[in-house]
């Protein structure tokens, strides 16, 4: 008698390397002082944003990767044959580390922050597999997600914003709007977050003098433009993104990382030079343009595993 045959197979995020539990919950935040950039009779732009932090609990429930609904919408949307045969809500299964609304811990100004901007059409769960590792190393994490710009995000009274961004996208200035836009969203989430009145309950855990910034993809493209608008960024990392916004002939001062796949993108090689801080390019070999996420990909390369 042959053996019975496997079960379905479970997708999971790989445990963080830090020495602390990680815990995670998420901020919707209104911008009232502009209307939306891609659909502006929405007077306010609305974002949603997820902390994860060190936390003590000890047990918990653990947070979802995305809602079902959301998981439909971005297997619909990413185009991917070899994603077909994933059950609409696959992605809602995957199971993640961090615990739904544990308490934070830390002292006061003891965690610096790292934010997090993901690639166009990925929402902000695609760095969740980063933001847990981050966050078992004593950091604070925000991940945004830029509504409008993927193919879902889900506001706590049950909307759901797709991808009105979408329709712009052969525009010649397309990529140079998405970054100008996303600098001012993580201009605002650093206000909400390290102001007098912090929108988190762990905010006077950050400490605001040691703010960094990554993003893959445009969301990395984006890191540059936010690090010359706003000081408080120290440092920034841009995993595979292509600068549509070229860096001013004045230069970022500031350190700065370019880590991505293989390839012959001139966009780096141009702005190379104008990073006049500490500065690394890192070529991650065998890797495509999805591995630096938590995401399916093309060719089977996925951050996100099987159980």
């Amino acid at each position: 008698m042959g053996a019975a045959p496997a079960g379905p197979r479970k997708p999971y995020l790989p445990k963080p390397t830090g020495p602390h539990r990680v815990g995670t919950t998420s901020l919707h935040l209104t911008d009232a002082s502009r209307p939306d950039p891609w659909v502006p009779a929405a007077r306010a732009r609305e974002l949603m944003v997820s902390l994860w932090y060190p936390t003590a609990a000890q047990a918990g429930r653990r947070a979802p990767y995305v809602t079902p609904k959301e998981s439909e919408l971005l297997l619909k949307g990413s185009g991917i044959k070899e994603l077909e045969n994933i059950p609409p809500d696959g992605l809602s299964r995957t199971r993640t580390n961090a615990l739904e609304d544990a308490e934070p811990s830390g002292r006061r100004r003891g965690l610096p922050l790292v934010v997090l901007s993901p690639g166009f059409t990925w929402p902000r769960s695609s760095l969740t597999g980063l933001a847990e590792d981050l966050a078992s190393r004593g950091y604070a994490v925000a991940g945004i997600d830029h509504t409008y710009e993927n193919f879902a995000t889900t506001f706590p009274d049950g909307r759901i914003a797709t991808c009105a961004a979408c329709a712009n996208v052969d525009d010649d200035d397309f990529g140079q709007r998405v970054i100008r836009s996303r600098a001012i969203d993580t201009r605002f989430v650093l206000d909400r977050l390290t102001g007098s009145r912090p929108a988190w309950k762990g905010g006077a855990l950050i400490d605001p003098a040691r703010i960094a910034m990554a993003g893959q993809s445009i969301g990395g493209a984006a890191v540059p433009e936010t690090m010359l608008q706003d000081a408080r960024v120290r440092a920034g990392i841009n995993m595979d993104g292509s600068l549509f916004l070229p860096i001013p002939d004045g230069g970022l001062a500031r350190p700065f990382m370019l880590m991505g796949a293989p390839s012959n993108d001139g966009t780096w090689r141009r702005d190379w030079e104008r990073l006049t801080g500490w500065k690394r390019w890192l070529v991650v070999k065998g890797a495509l343009h999805p591995s630096f996420t938590a995401r399916p990909s093309r060719r089977g390369h996925t951050a996100i595993r099987d159980s």
